[in-house]
């Protein structure tokens, strides 16, 4: 284990003030105040878009700087000085303007540099589809560090294809004093948090809905928004359409069975946990879960984790597992989070990872200086 060393550190990310419709505001919230608990200064800039500005539900973080910006001439003239001095700058997925703001930092910062891609998947999709909305492959190479919430294969297309100097995996995580059982009677036999979108819908019917039209005593619930009026829902569903984050954890421990659905780029992908799933897993509630490649690596396959493929997979956990079984399913799954996935193991996982981009930076400086004096 590498002794920690106090940085100075810079995210440019796409929001950490409002939690509505992403989540990327839970990510950076766990991993910023994880690093702040090791002694590391961070300051956040946040491009101040209406539709969070309406739906702020942390505004002034006690343990991160947060500063809005309203266009990319502004965080150039006003943030410039701290950008070029911090120790590391990290800018992410989905920031607007995220190619321009990119370009800016790779040419002025001293320290390193860092993309952190929330959204490998349809990252990597969209660079092969030649669309560089906030990233070109020229800023791959730019960036001394990737980091990625997507491991396995896509990381060697990162580095080999779009020639990353280094791509490493910084998954998603869980804060353990924000996600915990709770015990309380279940209001609900099955949930589902998630906002629409389509290349999960046709999941979505298939192991939730029509069980829940099968099993019309049973008791379910989404929560999630942008669903569009049309759809028609069984009497037994209830829908939420935004729950702040300090109330995830009593929706999950509302719940007797949480269902997780990857969306189809990260499906395509594999080796992409999405928040939810450590968090439903940190309240210890069973999840039940799509199949992807590399799930294994995080979760024992039917035994931390159920996977259904049918609306008769999920109902025989939902109406005939025990109920020993189904407690002794989350707390495997809550043992295994706490022991590899909380926001302290990504913020150790990302200062080792800094130190390694020094060095090899370092290094390659001393062998261009060796060359040239050849």
């Amino acid at each position: 284990m590498i002794m920690t060393t106090s940085f100075d550190m810079v995210f440019i990310g796409l929001t950490i003030t409002s939690s509505w419709g992403n989540g990327h505001a839970t990510t950076y919230r766990g991993l910023t105040k994880a690093l702040a608990s090791r002694g590391h200064k961070i300051l956040f800039l946040e491009h101040d878009m209406p539709w969070y500005a309406g739906n702020r539900d942390l505004v002034n973080p006690p343990y991160v700087s947060v500063c809005l910006y309203k266009s990319f001439n502004e965080l150039k003239s006003k943030f410039e000085h701290v950008v070029k001095r911090a120790d590391l700058v990290v800018v992410g997925s989905y920031v607007p303007e995220g190619a321009v703001v990119g370009e800016w930092v790779t040419n002025t910062a001293r320290g390193l540099t860092a993309f952190y891609d929330i959204d490998t998947p349809v990252t990597v999709s969209k660079l092969l589809k030649r669309n560089y909305e906030y990233l070109t492959p020229q800023l791959v190479q730019s960036y001394d560090l990737y980091l990625s919430f997507a491991g396995g294969p896509v990381l060697e297309i990162i580095e080999k294809l779009y020639g990353s100097p280094m791509a490493r995996p910084l998954y998603c995580s869980v804060d353990p004093s924000l996600y915990y059982p709770e015990k309380m009677d279940a209001q609900y036999d099955f949930g589902y948090m998630g906002t629409y979108s389509e290349d999960r819908q046709e999941h979505l019917e298939k192991l939730f809905i029509e069980s829940a039209r099968k099993w019309p005593r049973g008791r379910f619930v989404i929560a999630g928004p942008q669903y569009p009026e049309k759809l028609s829902w069984p009497e037994n569903i209830s829908h939420f359409e935004h729950i702040p984050p300090k109330k995830h954890r009593e929706f999950y421990n509302s719940q007797r069975f949480t269902l997780n659905i990857t969306r189809a780029d990260m499906v395509q992908a594999g080796y992409a946990p999405s928040v939810r799933l450590f968090e439903a897993a940190a309240c210890a509630v069973p999840v039940i879960s799509d199949y992807w490649e590399g799930l294994s690596t995080f979760f024992s396959l039917d035994d931390e984790i159920l996977l259904s493929s049918s609306r008769e997979h999920t109902l025989r956990y939902l109406c005939s597992m025990s109920e020993d079984e189904r407690i002794k399913t989350g707390l495997r799954a809550h043992k295994k989070v706490m022991s590899r996935h909380t926001a302290s193991h990504r913020a150790e996982e990302l200062e080792n990872y800094v130190h390694e981009a020094r060095r090899r930076k370092q290094h390659n400086l001393l062998y261009k200086s060796i060359v040239y004096k050849k």
